[in-house]
């Protein structure tokens, strides 16, 4: 991984502009979250707490999940569980091909991402289409994202308006952010629309209610589901909470810890099917048991993915997502990486 990484790193810091902005950016998003931290009298508390909760819920994760089972089928929901990466692809096809789906929308999923699903869909002749903006940029582009967070950071605005004149029609020259955020907008309205069904990766997931929760800026999650009458949410299975009381530390921490803000714009509860409509929820393994019994890396799961590690790192700074192996880059990916 050493001569890949540095060579890729080598190649990275050929654009010195690029380099330069990115490592400046990412710092920037890290002052912004050390200042939120200092807002918060009790910061160090809630991180303790949240620390204590994801050690008792990965040391409960038997009880938790069948408890969160229990509740989501009393809500109305289907709840599958997905033993790795082929059999999670596979429910997501079969229930899209049990509803004749052939437009499909989804919200960011590092999951998604981690289970090759996009592609896996494709090949079945499934339009697959990312909704959050940075993920589409990079769809259009036919890139992989190089932060868990802020996907296309690696991106200038220049390289965007020139994606979107051959994508979207858009005056070419023009790479006003205003200008392009609205051609996107219209550009995603027209698909959301076109949508037969919606999935959504969860960032939590509450045992004691059976409800998926997903933190966006954009919205674009509500977005998607708001209109077709199939709904699917997966996760892995570290990303269960106990209840409510818990997730609401995390909500505390998250979005504070990932972008330096006191919270996510929209803080969505995914409980039961809209009417006269389904929730399909899918609970993924794909090599989390293994880390489990793991005890020399078993607090790899308590990871949020706030991506702070990333924002914080010298090296992930200043050479790119692209340097790194494995889907998830920086610190936090070196050690899940090498656990697969």
């Amino acid at each position: 991984m050493s001569t890949k990484h540095s060579k890729a790193a080598e190649t990275f810091l050929k654009n010195r502009s690029l380099a330069a902005w990115h490592d400046e950016t990412l710092w920037m998003v890290r002052a912004k979250r050390d200042k939120m931290s200092k807002a918060v009298p009790e910061w160090e508390h809630l991180r303790d707490m949240a620390c204590a909760i994801k050690m008792y819920s990965n040391s409960h994760l038997d009880q938790l999940l069948v408890e969160f089972e229990k509740n989501a089928k009393a809500n109305g929901a289907h709840v599958y569980w997905a033993k790795d990466a082929e059999e999670y692809c596979s429910i997501v096809a079969r229930i899209l091909e049990e509803h004749q789906v052939k437009h499909f929308i989804k919200s960011k999923s590092m999951l998604a991402e981690e289970c090759g699903l996009n592609e896996y869909l494709e090949q079945k002749g499934v339009e697959v289409v990312e909704s959050d903006l940075g993920e589409r940029i990079l769809q259009l582009m036919h890139k992989k994202p190089s932060h868990i967070v802020l996907p296309a950071i690696h991106v200038k605005k220049e390289e965007i308006g020139e994606l979107f004149v051959k994508e979207m029609g858009t005056e070419p020259g023009n790479n006003d952010q205003t200008y392009l955020t609205h051609a996107a907008r219209k550009n995603l309205r027209r698909k959301f629309i076109e949508a037969e069904a919606a999935m959504t990766g969860a960032n939590f997931a509450v045992a004691s209610t059976g409800e998926c929760v997903v933190c966006t800026n954009e919205g674009n999650a509500d977005m998607g589901t708001s209109q077709p009458k199939l709904q699917i949410t997966a996760f892995g299975m570290e990303k269960i909470v106990p209840d409510r009381d818990a997730l609401g530390v995390f909500t505390r921490l998250l979005a504070r810890s990932g972008t330096g803000q006191p919270i996510t714009t929209y803080t969505s509860h995914y409980r039961k099917p809209r009417t006269g409509g389904e929730l399909h929820i899918i609970i993924v393994d794909n090599g989390r048991s293994r880390i489990l019994g793991d005890p020399d890396h078993v607090k790899a799961l308590n990871c949020l993915r706030c991506g702070a590690c990333m924002n914080t790192c010298p090296v992930y700074r200043r050479s790119g997502g692209y340097a790194y192996t494995y889907f998830i880059p920086g610190p936090i990916g070196i050690n899940l990486g090498m656990l697969k």
